[in-house]
Protein backbone atom coordinates (compact mmCIF):
# COMPACT_ATOMS: atom_id res chain seq x y z
CA UNK A 1 0.00 0.00 0.00
CA UNK A 2 1.04 3.70 -0.66
CA UNK A 3 0.46 6.56 2.21
CA UNK A 4 -2.43 7.72 0.25
CA UNK A 5 -4.18 3.89 0.07
CA UNK A 6 -3.73 3.77 3.89
CA UNK A 7 -5.20 7.12 4.23
CA UNK A 8 -8.37 6.25 1.97
CA UNK A 9 -8.77 3.08 4.15
CA UNK A 10 -9.38 5.08 7.43
CA UNK A 11 -11.50 7.41 6.02
CA UNK A 12 -13.69 4.65 4.80
CA UNK A 13 -13.32 2.87 8.22
CA UNK A 14 -14.54 6.26 9.42
CA UNK A 15 -17.61 6.51 7.25
CA UNK A 16 -18.76 2.78 7.84
CA UNK A 17 -18.90 3.89 11.69
CA UNK A 18 -20.14 7.36 11.20
CA UNK A 19 -23.60 7.76 13.50
CA UNK A 20 -24.83 9.86 10.45
CA UNK A 21 -25.04 6.86 8.36
CA UNK A 22 -24.08 6.02 4.96
CA UNK A 23 -26.99 7.96 3.44
CA UNK A 24 -25.93 11.21 4.81
CA UNK A 25 -22.34 10.44 4.07
CA UNK A 26 -22.95 10.61 0.35
CA UNK A 27 -24.90 13.44 0.78
CA UNK A 28 -22.58 15.31 1.84
CA UNK A 29 -19.63 13.98 -0.65
CA UNK A 30 -22.19 14.82 -3.35
CA UNK A 31 -22.82 18.26 -2.11
CA UNK A 32 -18.81 18.92 -1.91
CA UNK A 33 -18.13 17.72 -5.20
CA UNK A 34 -20.93 20.41 -6.13
CA UNK A 35 -19.62 23.67 -4.50
CA UNK A 36 -16.53 22.78 -6.14
CA UNK A 37 -17.85 22.38 -9.60
CA UNK A 38 -19.35 25.32 -9.13
CA UNK A 39 -16.34 27.39 -8.68
CA UNK A 40 -14.68 29.67 -11.00
CA UNK A 41 -11.75 28.28 -12.62
CA UNK A 42 -9.34 31.35 -11.01
CA UNK A 43 -11.45 30.10 -7.42
CA UNK A 44 -10.77 26.21 -7.40
CA UNK A 45 -7.24 26.74 -6.50
CA UNK A 46 -8.57 27.06 -2.79
CA UNK A 47 -11.09 24.49 -2.53
CA UNK A 48 -9.57 21.28 -0.40
CA UNK A 49 -9.87 18.88 -2.92
CA UNK A 50 -9.56 16.04 -0.77
CA UNK A 51 -13.06 16.82 0.52
CA UNK A 52 -14.48 14.99 -2.45
CA UNK A 53 -13.89 11.71 -1.13
CA UNK A 54 -13.06 12.82 3.17
CA UNK A 55 -15.97 13.92 5.19
CA UNK A 56 -13.68 14.86 7.42
CA UNK A 57 -11.59 17.83 7.88
CA UNK A 58 -9.50 17.09 10.81
CA UNK A 59 -7.67 13.73 8.67
CA UNK A 60 -5.14 14.34 6.16
CA UNK A 61 -2.27 12.99 4.50
CA UNK A 62 -0.20 15.80 5.17
CA UNK A 63 2.87 14.76 3.74
CA UNK A 64 3.66 11.49 1.48
CA UNK A 65 7.50 10.83 0.47
CA UNK A 66 5.54 8.04 -2.37
CA UNK A 67 7.10 5.09 -0.92
CA UNK A 68 5.77 1.89 -0.40
CA UNK A 69 4.44 1.39 3.02
CA UNK A 70 5.64 -1.35 5.01
CA UNK A 71 5.88 -0.05 8.62
CA UNK A 72 3.72 2.35 10.17
CA UNK A 73 5.09 4.08 13.63
CA UNK A 74 1.34 5.36 15.06
CA UNK A 75 0.59 7.43 18.31
CA UNK A 76 -1.38 10.15 19.79
CA UNK A 77 0.50 12.82 19.79
CA UNK A 78 3.29 13.26 17.21
CA UNK A 79 5.32 16.20 17.05
CA UNK A 80 9.25 16.88 15.73
CA UNK A 81 10.47 15.17 18.28
CA UNK A 82 8.98 11.79 17.65
CA UNK A 83 9.48 12.31 13.97
CA UNK A 84 13.06 12.51 14.90
CA UNK A 85 12.76 9.32 16.60
CA UNK A 86 11.33 7.53 13.63
CA UNK A 87 14.13 9.10 11.70
CA UNK A 88 16.63 7.26 14.46
CA UNK A 89 14.52 4.04 13.83
CA UNK A 90 15.63 4.38 10.35
CA UNK A 91 18.88 4.80 11.24
CA UNK A 92 18.94 1.98 13.38
CA UNK A 93 17.61 -0.72 10.76
CA UNK A 94 14.23 -0.22 10.89
CA UNK A 95 12.65 2.03 8.52
CA UNK A 96 9.61 4.01 9.60
CA UNK A 97 7.47 4.41 6.24
CA UNK A 98 4.75 6.86 7.52
CA UNK A 99 3.70 8.31 11.32
CA UNK A 100 0.11 8.31 11.57
CA UNK A 101 -0.87 10.29 14.47
CA UNK A 102 -4.39 10.97 15.59
CA UNK A 103 -4.96 13.96 17.03
CA UNK A 104 -5.19 16.65 13.84
CA UNK A 105 -2.19 18.94 13.21
CA UNK A 106 -1.30 20.88 9.74
CA UNK A 107 -3.75 21.81 7.62
CA UNK A 108 -6.34 18.92 9.27
CA UNK A 109 -5.35 20.87 12.84
CA UNK A 110 -6.71 24.53 11.37
CA UNK A 111 -9.98 22.92 10.16
CA UNK A 112 -10.58 20.59 12.99
CA UNK A 113 -13.66 23.03 14.16
CA UNK A 114 -15.55 21.41 10.88
CA UNK A 115 -16.30 18.24 11.90
CA UNK A 116 -18.19 20.03 15.60
CA UNK A 117 -21.56 20.03 12.86
CA UNK A 118 -22.07 16.82 13.35
CA UNK A 119 -22.78 16.92 16.84
CA UNK A 120 -26.05 18.55 15.63
CA UNK A 121 -27.25 15.86 13.99
CA UNK A 122 -26.24 13.46 17.16
CA UNK A 123 -28.42 15.35 19.16
CA UNK A 124 -30.88 15.56 16.69
CA UNK A 125 -30.94 11.68 16.64
CA UNK A 126 -31.32 11.55 20.34
CA UNK A 127 -34.50 13.79 19.98
CA UNK A 128 -33.40 17.26 20.15
CA UNK A 129 -34.84 19.49 17.65
CA UNK A 130 -32.15 19.99 14.98
CA UNK A 131 -32.67 24.07 15.04
CA UNK A 132 -32.37 23.97 18.55
CA UNK A 133 -28.75 21.84 18.17
CA UNK A 134 -27.36 23.96 15.89
CA UNK A 135 -28.39 27.33 17.62
CA UNK A 136 -26.58 25.85 20.55
CA UNK A 137 -22.90 24.58 18.80
CA UNK A 138 -22.56 27.90 16.91
CA UNK A 139 -21.03 30.31 19.30
CA UNK A 140 -18.52 26.85 20.65
CA UNK A 141 -17.54 26.57 16.76
CA UNK A 142 -17.11 29.92 16.14
CA UNK A 143 -14.66 29.72 19.86
CA UNK A 144 -13.08 26.73 18.57
CA UNK A 145 -12.19 28.01 15.23
CA UNK A 146 -10.94 31.30 16.79
CA UNK A 147 -8.72 29.11 19.09
CA UNK A 148 -6.73 26.87 16.36
CA UNK A 149 -6.30 30.02 14.12
CA UNK A 150 -2.95 31.24 15.75
CA UNK A 151 -1.44 27.91 16.27
CA UNK A 152 1.51 26.96 14.75
CA UNK A 153 0.16 23.18 12.94
CA UNK A 154 2.59 22.92 10.56
CA UNK A 155 5.74 22.02 12.44
CA UNK A 156 5.63 17.97 12.94
CA UNK A 157 4.18 18.21 9.02
CA UNK A 158 8.03 20.73 8.52
CA UNK A 159 9.89 18.12 10.13
CA UNK A 160 8.38 14.95 8.42
CA UNK A 161 8.97 16.60 5.00
CA UNK A 162 12.47 17.27 5.31
CA UNK A 163 13.23 14.25 6.76
CA UNK A 164 11.02 12.04 3.81
CA UNK A 165 8.98 10.43 6.18
CA UNK A 166 5.05 10.00 5.18
CA UNK A 167 2.75 11.20 7.80
CA UNK A 168 -0.87 11.55 8.21
CA UNK A 169 -3.36 12.60 11.23
CA UNK A 170 -6.81 10.37 11.41
CA UNK A 171 -8.99 12.05 14.44
CA UNK A 172 -13.06 11.39 13.57
CA UNK A 173 -12.58 8.29 11.92
CA UNK A 174 -11.08 6.90 14.42
CA UNK A 175 -12.99 8.47 17.04
CA UNK A 176 -16.47 7.44 14.84
CA UNK A 177 -15.35 3.44 15.61
CA UNK A 178 -14.86 4.15 19.62
CA UNK A 179 -17.88 5.39 19.67
CA UNK A 180 -20.23 2.90 17.53
CA UNK A 181 -17.70 0.48 19.87
CA UNK A 182 -19.09 1.56 23.29
CA UNK A 183 -22.19 2.23 22.05
CA UNK A 184 -22.87 -1.48 20.84
CA UNK A 185 -21.12 -2.80 24.11
CA UNK A 186 -23.50 -0.17 26.60
CA UNK A 187 -26.52 -1.53 24.61
CA UNK A 188 -25.68 -5.48 24.81
CA UNK A 189 -25.06 -5.33 28.56
CA UNK A 190 -27.08 -2.74 29.07
CA UNK A 191 -25.85 -1.71 32.79
CA UNK A 192 -28.25 -1.24 35.44
CA UNK A 193 -25.87 1.08 37.57
CA UNK A 194 -23.10 3.74 36.89
CA UNK A 195 -20.73 1.50 38.86
CA UNK A 196 -21.87 -1.06 36.37
CA UNK A 197 -20.80 0.80 32.99
CA UNK A 198 -17.56 1.53 34.95
CA UNK A 199 -16.97 -2.01 35.55
CA UNK A 200 -17.88 -2.86 31.56
CA UNK A 201 -15.32 -0.46 30.47
CA UNK A 202 -12.51 -1.67 33.23
CA UNK A 203 -12.78 -4.88 31.03
CA UNK A 204 -12.08 -3.34 27.43
CA UNK A 205 -8.18 -4.48 27.14
CA UNK A 206 -7.38 -0.39 26.67
CA UNK A 207 -9.20 0.75 29.86
CA UNK A 208 -7.87 -2.26 31.48
CA UNK A 209 -4.09 -0.99 30.98
CA UNK A 210 -5.10 2.19 31.20
CA UNK A 211 -6.01 1.52 34.56
CA UNK A 212 -2.48 0.20 35.45
CA UNK A 213 -1.02 3.60 34.39
CA UNK A 214 -3.40 5.61 36.66
CA UNK A 215 -5.67 6.88 33.77
CA UNK A 216 -8.87 4.56 33.59
CA UNK A 217 -12.24 5.12 34.13
CA UNK A 218 -13.58 7.55 36.80
CA UNK A 219 -17.01 8.57 37.89
CA UNK A 220 -16.90 12.89 37.49
CA UNK A 221 -20.52 13.20 38.35
CA UNK A 222 -23.23 10.91 39.43
CA UNK A 223 -22.99 8.04 42.82
CA UNK A 224 -21.61 4.35 42.07
CA UNK A 225 -25.09 2.71 43.23
CA UNK A 226 -26.98 5.56 41.25
CA UNK A 227 -29.44 4.11 38.41
CA UNK A 228 -27.25 4.64 34.53
CA UNK A 229 -30.89 5.03 32.41
CA UNK A 230 -30.36 5.75 29.04
CA UNK A 231 -26.28 5.36 28.04
CA UNK A 232 -24.93 7.29 25.75
CA UNK A 233 -21.62 7.76 24.31
CA UNK A 234 -20.03 11.00 23.58
CA UNK A 235 -16.41 10.36 21.87
CA UNK A 236 -16.85 11.92 18.26
CA UNK A 237 -17.76 15.66 16.83
CA UNK A 238 -14.01 17.20 17.10
CA UNK A 239 -14.02 18.49 20.57
CA UNK A 240 -16.18 19.40 23.58
CA UNK A 241 -19.28 20.88 22.33
CA UNK A 242 -21.60 23.48 24.11
CA UNK A 243 -22.13 23.16 27.95
CA UNK A 244 -25.90 24.04 27.06
CA UNK A 245 -26.36 20.87 25.68
CA UNK A 246 -26.98 18.66 29.47
CA UNK A 247 -30.26 20.63 30.09
CA UNK A 248 -31.13 19.33 26.36
CA UNK A 249 -30.07 15.93 26.88
CA UNK A 250 -31.91 15.53 30.78
CA UNK A 251 -35.30 16.43 28.68
CA UNK A 252 -34.61 13.89 26.37
CA UNK A 253 -34.67 10.74 29.04
CA UNK A 254 -30.64 10.86 28.54
CA UNK A 255 -29.12 9.62 32.24
CA UNK A 256 -25.26 8.65 31.97
CA UNK A 257 -23.00 9.88 29.18
CA UNK A 258 -19.61 8.34 28.76
CA UNK A 259 -16.88 10.81 27.49
CA UNK A 260 -12.96 11.32 27.02
CA UNK A 261 -13.00 14.02 28.92
CA UNK A 262 -14.94 16.68 30.44
CA UNK A 263 -14.17 20.57 31.02
CA UNK A 264 -15.22 21.88 34.43
CA UNK A 265 -18.07 23.98 33.14
CA UNK A 266 -19.63 20.84 31.66
CA UNK A 267 -19.25 19.30 34.58
CA UNK A 268 -20.99 22.30 36.33
CA UNK A 269 -23.93 21.96 34.11
CA UNK A 270 -24.47 18.09 33.84
CA UNK A 271 -24.59 18.10 37.82
CA UNK A 272 -27.32 20.85 37.88
CA UNK A 273 -29.12 18.35 35.27
CA UNK A 274 -28.72 15.40 37.37
CA UNK A 275 -26.66 13.75 34.21
CA UNK A 276 -23.92 11.13 35.11
CA UNK A 277 -20.93 11.47 33.70
CA UNK A 278 -18.35 9.17 33.51
CA UNK A 279 -15.11 9.76 31.72
CA UNK A 280 -13.49 7.01 30.12
CA UNK A 281 -10.03 7.84 29.70
CA UNK A 282 -8.78 10.39 26.99
CA UNK A 283 -5.39 7.69 25.58
CA UNK A 284 -7.04 5.20 26.30
CA UNK A 285 -10.37 5.89 24.45
CA UNK A 286 -8.42 7.26 21.37
CA UNK A 287 -6.85 4.00 21.24
CA UNK A 288 -10.00 1.85 21.02
CA UNK A 289 -11.05 3.89 17.97
CA UNK A 290 -7.06 3.81 16.14
CA UNK A 291 -7.24 0.10 17.44
CA UNK A 292 -9.95 -0.65 15.12
CA UNK A 293 -8.42 0.50 11.94
CA UNK A 294 -4.93 -0.37 12.70
CA UNK A 295 -6.58 -4.19 12.87
CA UNK A 296 -7.05 -4.22 9.04
CA UNK A 297 -4.04 -2.12 8.34
CA UNK A 298 -1.97 -4.98 10.04
CA UNK A 299 -4.49 -7.56 8.30
CA UNK A 300 -3.20 -6.32 4.88
CA UNK A 301 -0.06 -7.34 6.17
CA UNK A 302 1.67 -3.64 7.05
CA UNK A 303 3.78 -3.60 10.96
CA UNK A 304 2.05 -1.36 12.91
CA UNK A 305 3.94 -0.07 15.88
CA UNK A 306 2.55 1.73 18.81
CA UNK A 307 4.21 4.77 20.09
CA UNK A 308 3.54 8.21 21.76
CA UNK A 309 0.65 7.45 24.16
CA UNK A 310 -1.38 4.85 22.42
CA UNK A 311 -2.40 1.41 23.74
CA UNK A 312 -2.44 -1.39 21.14
CA UNK A 313 -4.88 -3.86 21.40
CA UNK A 314 -5.55 -6.16 18.21
CA UNK A 315 -9.37 -7.90 18.14
CA UNK A 316 -8.32 -9.46 15.22
CA UNK A 317 -5.37 -11.53 16.96
CA UNK A 318 -6.55 -10.95 20.49
CA UNK A 319 -3.10 -9.53 21.78
CA UNK A 320 -1.60 -6.30 22.65
CA UNK A 321 1.65 -4.59 22.63
CA UNK A 322 3.43 -2.22 23.90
Amino acid sequence: MKAMDVYKYAIEMGIKADPRGKKEMDRILKENKQKYEDLKDDEKWEFDQDAMFNPYEDTRLLYDSGKEVKRILTGIDVDTAEILLADRMGQKGKPIDLIMMHHPTGRAGYGFWGVMHMQADILNQLGVPINVAEGMLAERIAEVSRAVAPANMNKAVDSAAHLGISFMCCHTPADNNVDLFLQRLMDKKKPRTVGDVVKILKDVPEYHEAVTLKSGPKIICGQKDGRAGKTILDMTGGTSGSKDVYSKLAEVGVGTIIMMHIREDHIVEAKKHHINVIVAGHMASDSIGMNHILDGLEKKGIEIIPFAGLIRYNRLKGSKKR
